[in-house]
């Protein structure tokens, strides 16, 4: 049996919390060491705030020196700036994919490609590195039509856009950078789901399907955010939909990576739009979507540190993960004004007492002033998580627990979860 070792967790946001919680509980870690880290997943680790999560060297070293078994990258940015590679080459564990594969994510077209290259379904496209070709497209494009960054953008890269003048405000956003590249798409219909897999460059173990609220406002209204909420299990996404998504979609990717020399390891977050015709593929990323992670990790029951520690060495064959009973949900606290400019500072208060109520509080923009406050730092702020044994009720427990909290510039959606409580009442 494989005795006890530290973990390097690198990463600050909610979605780090939620992994810092579970793999702290893993039997495998010793010490978990994250960095930079937050105020909340302290309580959880030893953080290392000085660590630049970028600097492929400065991980490797601080790897090497703290004796780590095992890093789990969390957000994209070090990913596409290759820290995984560099860690590989230093011969120790890591959770992430190469720079190489997390092309997947880091560029529409790339990714596109693929998805010519191996039969999988996915919305009709253009990719436009110039501006009036782009605009000419656009305007002759059937109505509602999507443009989206060709690069990471935090989730909110994408503008679905109901008329031509829309479009064209949109193009002209992404053009005003130098360089920039745009992909321009069909508009599928259908639900969207969040689907996630484990991969160790060939094997796929599937987790759970989330649905996300990426709208700011009630009602799927505003602009496009990180996320302001999820829930899973996504009752939508049926057993049989999971078998072709994987046949048709996450086998195929495994298999033309793999085949190109550049095999996938690490999660697998398949954004999915489940048509009349079938699961289609609107996009990849991967890491553990922000906020669907808080939710899956609410959920697992398996020891994530086996899990992850199993993929980095190309082991998953034979392992499964297993779930708790019921649902989980998280509705995102984010800062007034986001997810434009938002407001910093504002104290939070009552973190306690909304933990009695059963939910679990996880931190995504906070920090400590100098007096030992905890404050915002902007963007979004918390991660208010629950379970139950519905979606309406792990909903019920999130919303009482935000009542509990003091933050005056807090700004959240009372909505999250709406679409699966419709169903749940309908089927009594």
């Amino acid at each position: 049996m494989q005795p006890p070792f530290d973990i390097l967790l690198l990463g600050s946001g909610g979605r780090e919390h939620a992994l810092a919680r579970k793999l702290a509980q893993s039997r495998l870690c010793r010490r978990l060491l994250v960095a930079p880290g937050n105020p909340g997943i302290a309580a959880h680790a030893t953080l290392a705030p000085g660590l630049d999560i970028t600097d492929s060297a400065a991980v490797v070293t601080f790897a090497k020196t703290k004796g780590v078994g095992l890093v789990v990258i969390g957000p994209e940015a070090p990913l596409a700036a290759g820290v995984a590679d560099a860690l590989r080459l230093a011969d120790i564990p890591v959770f992430g994919p190469s720079a190489a594969a997390a092309r997947l994510e880091a560029s529409k077209a790339f990714t596109k490609a693929l998805c010519d290259e191996a039969n999988i379904p996915t919305a009709r496209y253009r990719r436009f590195d110039a501006l009036d070709p782009a605009l000419a497209y656009a305007h002759a494009h059937p109505l509602p039509v999507v443009v989206k960054a060709d690069g990471l953008a935090a989730g909110k890269g994408v503008t679905v856009a109901a008329t031509h003048a829309e479009a064209e405000s949109a193009l002209r956003d992404l053009f005003a950078s130098p360089g920039a590249e745009v992909v321009i798409e069909e508009c599928m219909v259908g639900e969207e789901v969040s689907f996630f897999v484990l991969a160790d460059g060939t094997t796929a173990l599937p987790l759970l399907a989330a649905q996300d609220h990426k709208r700011v406002g009630e009602g799927d209204t505003g602009p496009n955010t990180g996320g302001m909420g999820a829930y899973a299990p996504a009752r939508v996404f049926t057993p049989a939909l999971q078998a072709r998504t994987m046949a048709e979609i996450i086998e195929p990717t495994l298999k033309t990576m793999a085949a190109r020399g550049t095999p996938f390891t690490g999660v697998l977050f398949a954004g999915l739009m489940l048509t009349a015709s079938g699961p289609k593929l609107i996009e990849y990323n991967v890491r553990f979507g922000d906020p669907e992670c808080q939710v899956l990790m609410a959920l697992l029951e398996s020891d994530l540190g086996e899990l992850l520690l199993a993929a980095a060495k190309g082991e998953l064959a034979g392992h499964q993960a297993s779930w708790k009973p019921g649902a989980a949900a998280v509705v995102v606290v984010a800062a007034r004004g986001y997810p434009g400019t938002p407001a910093k500072g504002a104290p939070i208060n009552g973190l306690d007492a909304a933990e009695a109520q059963g939910a679990i509080i996880l931190h995504a923009g906070t920090t400590l002033s100098a007096d030992g406050q905890l404050i915002s730092t902007g963007g979004r702020v918390l991660g208010v998580t629950a379970t139950g044994p519905t979606v309406r009720a792990a909903v019920a427990t999130a919303y009482a627990a935000i009542e509990k909290i003091s933050f005056a510039d807090g700004l959240y959606r009372a909505d999250i979860g709406w679409r699966e409580i419709a169903r749940e009442t309908q089927s009594g």
